[in-house]
């Protein structure tokens, strides 16, 4: 009996946290603060118009920016990573936006990056998960 409980409770925890991958959306929300993003994983299908709500509660001006498909920033965001960017939005201090995008029309993994100095060495990094369309 107390083997079935407890299989039980742990199904019940796994459903709870969601357990599986992010089911796809085409509306976001991201706070920008100093040196993160919230949430910092994205998931949206493939060659949809994407609505992203963000908000810079940061103390500086951030950057969300989305790099191509297999780009990535290393430890510094320079100039010469810009003609690797997929799509960007420069955020002033306490701003916040309703914007949209194109989502890639491939399906795979996207870094996104704030380009402020520091910002990629501290950790201000996320993932942009494309799917494709049912």
């Amino acid at each position: 009996m107390k083997k079935l409980f407890f299989v039980f409770a742990l199904l019940l925890v796994l459903s709870a946290c969601g357990g599986g991958a992010a089911s796809p959306k085409t509306d976001l929300k991201v706070t920008l603060t100093d040196f993160q993003f919230i949430p910092n994983q994205f998931t949206v299908p493939a060659g949809q118009e994407i609505t992203l709500e963000a908000v810079n509660n940061g103390g500086v001006v951030h950057n969300f920016i989305i790099m191509n498909l297999g780009q990535a920033v290393g430890t510094e965001y320079t100039a010469e990573d810009d003609a690797n960017v997929y799509w960007k939005l420069e955020m002033p201090i306490g701003g916040s936006t309703d914007t949209t995008f194109t989502a890639p029309t491939e399906p795979g993994e996207y870094e996104v990056v704030c380009s402020t100095p520091g910002h990629v060495q501290a950790g201000m990094v996320g993932k942009l998960v494309v799917v494709a369309g049912e």
